[in-house]
């Protein structure tokens, strides 16, 4: 089962390295390998994809990450030119104007979902405090992810937070909050999952003291202030039950913050084909329905 995890986000990736859109190379401006922290002697780093014309002056955040293994793929295969007629996601949201970030974290098996949960709050404060750097809106930023992704989106949604106005740092000062998330088939209470017997060995993420995994679970912090959540998950998913998704739209419903969520009927881990592009073209509506404009957002 780990290997289907890491596959959902290496198969995202190496989809838009084989698809296209209709632009020449000056569609987009890439700026690699921005660094937003670093842990155990190495850094942190996110991608940064920008339309070269008409950007709308949103982010959409995507969190490379499944089984919570975090991966590097040359951003120049993952958004690029080819075939005009089959674009793939990453490609539609530069061509809507949307400035696109590939935000990595420290990876399973030497880091656990906490240390990943605690990298990508770090990551949006540095993207927000560099937004200008990049002519994005700080206050339009949208987070999108599947599987262990997906918990990292819904995580940024429900814990965000103000900043710490007496960090040390300047960055801790500066909000981690977003203002729309959009998760495929995402884990929400990390209790089932940690140290678990069989999926333990598998997932060396989940293995970390079970009195931390209350704090790194979206299903327990949801509030009046989360983001506006689109859920889309297969009903027959057995790897992330469909459960997650419906107990984590209960709890918004009861916040009367906006959440939807989009079944795929008969859908396991992943919905390829039609159901696929389904889930893109709601994902693209969702983020212009609440980043289209400043107004919008707040």
């Amino acid at each position: 089962m780990r290997r289907i995890f890491v596959a959902l986000v290496l198969t995202i990736l190496t989809t838009a390295a084989n698809a296209s859109v209709s632009f020449a190379d000056e569609w987009r401006t890439i700026t690699p390998d921005v660094v937003y922290g670093h842990k155990a002697g190495m850094a942190l780093t996110y991608d940064v994809i920008k339309p070269a014309s008409e950007p709308n002056g949103a982010a959409i955040l995507f969190m490379v990450s499944g089984g919570w293994v975090s991966t590097w793929s040359n951003p120049e295969s993952v958004v690029r030119v080819a075939k005009p007629d089959a674009p793939n996601i990453f490609e539609k949201i530069v061509a809507e104007g949307y400035t696109l970030y590939l935000v990595r974290h420290g990876s399973s098996p030497w880091f656990k979902v906490p240390d990943a949960v605690s990298d990508v709050k770090l990551a949006v404060r540095h993207i927000r405090s560099h937004a200008g750097d990049f002519g994005v809106d700080p206050a339009r930023i949208g987070v999108w992810g599947g599987s262990a992704g997906g918990h990292l989106s819904l995580v940024l949604g429900s814990m965000g937070d103000d900043g710490n106005a007496a960090g040390k740092d300047a960055t801790e000062k500066v909000s981690n909050r977003v203002q729309a998330v959009v998760a495929y088939f995402p884990p929400s209470d990390i209790r089932e999952y940690v140290n678990h017997k069989t999926l333990s060995p598998q997932f060396p993420a989940v293995i970390f003291p079970d009195d931390l995994a209350d704090d790194v679970s979206p299903l327990l912090a949801v509030t009046t202030d989360d983001a506006p959540t689109l859920l889309i998950h297969g009903d027959k998913d057995e790897l992330v039950p469909i459960s997650h998704s419906e107990r984590f739209l209960e709890a918004m419903k009861k916040t009367n913050v906006d959440c939807e969520l989009i079944v795929m009927k008969g859908a396991a881990h992943g919905f390829p084909g039609e159901q696929g592009t389904q889930a893109e073209t709601a994902l693209l509506a969702w983020f212009e329905k609440y980043l289209a404009s400043p107004t919008q957002s707040k």
